[in-house]
């Protein structure tokens, strides 16, 4: 569904990576929801009393299996809690860090399918079910996009249960078309394992992702003169333009680029370099070295 206000006004930017309350709490009225209409049935039966017949979900079966695989959630889920003491006590509203919602999330997709409705159990006045996985799926990931989407969330949940984080459009756009065929197939692996990692939400993986893009660089510097890196990356700026001042702004962006690699604690992790904390920096610095090697590459 699209709704009017996206036509009108455009969607909304998604840059939000920390999950608010008010987002959290939607998310937990769908599982909820869920839960009621039997659709974790599958893999958590509450099964008919007059038979092996799945009439609904096992709530405590799925509450223990969730709590199991994510120690930091309660069941039920949380999304207030209480603050202060006395008269003075308060309820504000909650949410588990990022991480752990996004964990939620992926639970819910693997054991969700949609219910369908068989016969009708008139001395229990419930339904035994049957169960559509792909539906199912499907239906939960494009509900929890357009919650995503609504809320400027820069989280997307595939169709394969994978999460991922959305960058920037431009970048996102030459990630999405990048074919690594550079005719070096360990590069090409290094190259997809490290846009793998940038999409992680998790910031960590993602510096990782930066680190591999950087193990890409020196290789890519390499290909044309294995023995001289400087001839090397030369020779491949001439096949990017012959116009000289574009090769001289790019010969300085090179070496700026192997600077950035050295000062900054981009694989290695020695005394003295600047360690990367600030999720901007990582993305300004992804994104820099990204669009100098799939310039090259273009024109290789």
């Amino acid at each position: 569904m699209e709704y009017y206000s996206d036509r009108v006004k455009g969607k909304k930017a998604r840059i939000e990576e920390e999950i608010s309350p008010t987002v959290w709490g939607g998310i937990v009225t769908l599982i909820e929801s869920l839960v009621r209409n039997g659709a974790f049935g599958c893999s958590f039966p509450l099964m008919c009393p007059d038979g092996e017949v799945v009439c609904g979900t096992d709530e405590q079966m799925l509450a223990s299996a969730i709590k199991a695989e994510i120690s930091e959630i309660e069941w039920p889920l949380q999304t207030a809690v209480m603050k202060g003491n006395g008269i003075l006590q308060k309820s504000e509203p909650f949410a588990p860090n990022t991480l752990t919602i996004l964990d939620v999330i992926q639970f819910c997709y693997s054991s969700v399918a949609k219910p369908i409705k068989r016969k009708y159990h008139n001395f229990y006045s419930h339904y035994h079910l049957a169960f559509d996985d792909v539906s199912g799926k499907k239906e939960f990931c494009e509900k929890i996009n357009l919650i995503f989407a609504r809320n400027g969330i820069a989280y997307e949940l595939k169709i394969n249960g994978d999460i991922v984080r959305l960058v920037s459009p431009i970048l996102h756009e030459s990630m999405k078309n990048a074919i690594f065929n550079t005719g070096d197939s360990t590069l090409d692996k290094m190259l997809e394992d490290s846009c793998n990692k940038f999409l992680n939400p998790d910031f960590e993986i993602r510096k990782e992702g930066l680190d591999k893009l950087y193990d890409a660089w020196e290789r890519l510097k390499t290909l044309e003169e294995p023995t001289y890196k400087k001839e090397s990356i030369t020779t491949l700026l001439k096949k990017v333009t012959s116009e000289p001042k574009f090769f001289e702004i790019l010969d300085k962006e090179c070496h700026t680029l192997t600077e950035i690699g050295n000062e900054f604690q981009i694989r290695h992790s020695e005394i003295g370099q600047i360690q990367i904390k600030n999720k901007a920096w990582l993305d300004y610095f992804y994104h820099r070295l990204f669009a100098m090697i799939h310039l090259i590459l273009q024109m290789k």
